[in-house]
């Protein structure tokens, strides 16, 4: 075997294991947990220390990234830890942002929203697509996690955006938030949209809509909450997000399946082949933007 033939074996069983989990009905709601867990942790760190709370949150979303970075296949604890970190750290971020910096909530939105843009650009420009199904390189999970870390920032400051510039509050937002996720569900089934766009407008949307379901729970009757508090909102939250994390490591029903091969006698330029065929460029997945 000459060394291009291992190298090229090498490279293939290196993109053999996708860093992200299949996309199910259980990957929605934890998703939708996760962001009110993360804006109810961030509100109620903020409202004892704001100095800790940053520290909890850089921390947190430090740790976390390593974790995830260092693994060489997806582990679903792994993974929606690291979720659940960035939904407190981008909470934080954006919420310090306005309330630090008085930065009004349309310039904050439009901010993220064009990083977020940006990011898809550069991330479809260089790796040929969006597709979570072909998260299986180390430079694309970069991108993904930039990625998701700005939809959080931006979701979070869409739903202050209606919460408060709007004046909605946190009831008629989750109304307005969870009638808008509708759309690129109808949208993808009549074809009028793609499976990536219609993933990331939902993914988006999920951000807002958990928060806007935390605040409403948490904040007090002032507020037009229902006056649980942040701290207990946080506790439930984790709790029912654990137990369903647990479940689905113990199911394996979120692991995206391995691409079929020929067999032990397939050879390295048929295996790089068949993975380029699925992942690599010039990789098209069937619902790419």
């Amino acid at each position: 075997m000459t060394p291009s033939v291992r190298a090229g074996r090498r490279r293939a069983v290196r993109r053999l294991a996708p860093k992200v989990p299949e996309i199910t009905a259980m990957f929605w709601i934890i998703k939708i947990l996760t962001t009110g867990m993360g804006e109810a942790a961030s509100d109620f760190l903020a409202n004892r220390s704001v100095p800790l709370a940053g520290a909890v949150g850089l921390v947190g979303f430090t740790v976390a990234m390593w974790l995830q970075l260092r693994t060489r296949r997806y582990v679903t604890a792994v993974y929606w830890f690291a979720v659940a970190m960035v939904a407190v750290f981008s909470t934080m971020a954006a919420d310090g942002v306005h309330r630090v910096l008085g930065v009004p909530y349309p310039a904050t939105t439009l901010f993220y929203a064009v990083a977020l843009a940006t990011i898809f650009y550069l991330w479809r420009r260089n790796e040929r697509s969006l597709s979570i199904h072909s998260i299986v390189t180390h430079k694309r999970e970069i991108y993904y996690w930039s990625a998701v870390l700005a939809t959080f920032a931006l979701g979070t400051a869409a739903g202050d955006l209606t919460a408060f510039t709007l004046n909605l509050g946190y009831l008629a937002s989750i109304g307005f938030f969870a009638v808008a996720i509708l759309i690129p569900a109808v949208a993808y089934r009549l074809r009028w949209m793609n499976a990536v766009g219609a993933f990331w407008f939902a993914y988006v949307l999920t951000r807002p809509l958990g928060a806007s379901i935390a605040d409403y729970l948490g904040k007090e009757p002032d507020k037009h909450g229902l006056g649980y508090g942040d701290g207990t909102v946080t506790v439930a939250a984790t709790v029912v997000i654990v137990v369903l994390v647990a479940y689905l490591a113990w199911t394996g029903t979120d692991v995206q399946r391995q691409p079929a091969t020929a067999g032990p006698a397939l050879t390295a330029p048929q295996t790089q082949a068949s993975v380029s065929a699925r992942y690599g460029a010039p990789y098209r997945d069937p619902g790419e933007v």
